[in-house]
């Protein structure tokens, strides 16, 4: 069954919900796989946890980039080995290293958090435990010099930390360096792929400690807006392909990692909104719509961006803000009878809006409203205990068409 036809039919049970088509997530994972051949990937989480997303992804070969103890539980629970989920945040908590040292891999990412894991290891297994370390580097993502940052270590404190290690209970095996996401630009990436590659031979040289892993971190977008021009993901691929080779010539030991979230599942999302109410206020149209705000923030945050931002083309603040033009709205009433109209949501606050002055197809009070690009960084972001009002679903339509939902 289309997914348009299952959209008309669920929109009958729920006034709002998610829809994620596990055929798109299956392809986007195929197309990084076939043109990143020796590269493993890691799933990011916190791009969207749903159950059904996350157990698909994994089914592929895919670990997970946790960011919280919950997340890392998570994973564990979806079947992941230690190896396959590694834990990443700033200011993990004694609670989170000793929940999840038996079930991650954990990358320190301060020289204190280094000591607690250090402390931790000790009392909990008196053994060495392996760790990576987040690297905030001396070069930007950009390719200038590096800038200040809540993220990682600086890199010459992670180098001078690394020669002079005094903590007899980790051994750091690993590096991760993360410097922003939704990057569509192919020569940015392969400039940063080159300075991490460069970065790895650099700390393994002056430390004399052996790489198990490097994570290059995340970086690989996707099309939001009908303006901008895709990722060749086949020509990063095989950029990327030919500097692992000549990475490997020197440490063939070294396995090699991209963190990928939104390439992943963001294009597998919908979000359908049923219309409630629709009125005229002095000669203007408004469409009243169920959680908007509270059911998908991020329309409503470029309104807010519109309105209060003197730039002609805000910048990006990921993961909330991409760009004004990031979501279409499309309607199932036929492309004619158009009118103007503002679409906004039913909760008690004026910023509660998605779209002013449109032209859409007249709606009715039971038509739907579907926005695109939904798959990730929507519900996980959106504050849904506003005005405690009912959540949408989410739908998740498998391979084989069957539709689950979780609970």
């Amino acid at each position: 069954m289309a997914i348009h036809e299952i959209i008309k039919k669920e929109s009958k049970n729920y006034d709002s919900f998610y829809i994620y088509d596990e055929s798109i997530i299956l392809e986007q994972i195929k197309n990084l796989k076939e043109n990143f051949k020796g590269i493993d990937f890691l799933y990011s989480v916190k791009c969207n946890p749903n159950s059904y997303v996350i157990k698909s992804i994994f089914s592929q070969g895919f670990g997970a980039d946790a960011a919280s103890l919950e997340e890392v539980i998570k994973a564990h629970n979806a079947g992941l080995t230690k190896d396959k989920i590694y834990f990443s945040a700033p200011g993990k908590t004694a609670k989170d290293i000793e929940n999840s040292l038996s079930k991650a891999i954990l990358i320190a990412d301060s020289l204190n958090e280094i000591e607690l894991i250090n402390q931790i290891a000790k009392n909990q297994t008196a053994q060495i435990v392996d760790i990576g370390i987040r690297i905030n580097p001396n070069f930007s993502f950009y390719g200038n010099h590096g800038i200040p940052s809540k993220f990682g270590i600086d890199e010459q404190d992670a180098i001078d930390f690394i020669k002079n290690n005094n903590c007899t209970n980790i051994r750091i095996n690993g590096i991760h360096v993360h410097l922003k996401s939704q990057e569509l630009d192919i020569n940015v990436l392969k400039n940063y792929y080159k300075n991490m590659f460069t970065l790895a031979e650099k700390i393994q040289s002056i430390t004399g400690i052996n790489l198990d892993y490097i994570n290059l971190g995340s970086g690989i977008g996707i099309q939001y807006s009908p303006n901008e021009t895709p990722l060749n993901v086949k020509e990063l691929g095989a950029a990327a392909l030919d500097m692992l080779y000549k990475f490997k010539n020197k440490y063939p030991n070294t396995k090699v990692i991209i963190e990928t979230g939104r390439y992943a599942v963001g294009k597998s999302g919908l979000y359908v909104t049923k219309v409630l109410d629709r009125k005229q206020s002095y000669g203007k149209t408004y469409i009243i719509l169920k959680n908007t705000l509270n059911g998908f923030v991020r329309p409503s945050i470029i309104k807010l961006v519109e309105n209060y931002s003197q730039q002609s083309e805000p910048s990006s603040y990921e993961p909330f803000f991409t760009n004004k033009n990031a979501f279409e709205f499309e309607t199932l009433k036929p492309k004619n009878n158009l009118e103007k109209v503002s679409l906004v949501g039913n909760l008690c606050t004026a910023i509660d809006v998605i779209a002013t002055d449109i032209d859409i197809p007249r709606l009715d009070i039971g038509d739907i409203i579907i926005i695109n690009n939904a798959g990730a960084y929507a519900r996980s972001v959106t504050p849904m205990q506003f005005a405690s009002l009912e959540k949408p679903k989410e739908l998740f339509v498998d391979k084989n068409g069957t539709v689950n939902i979780e609970e």
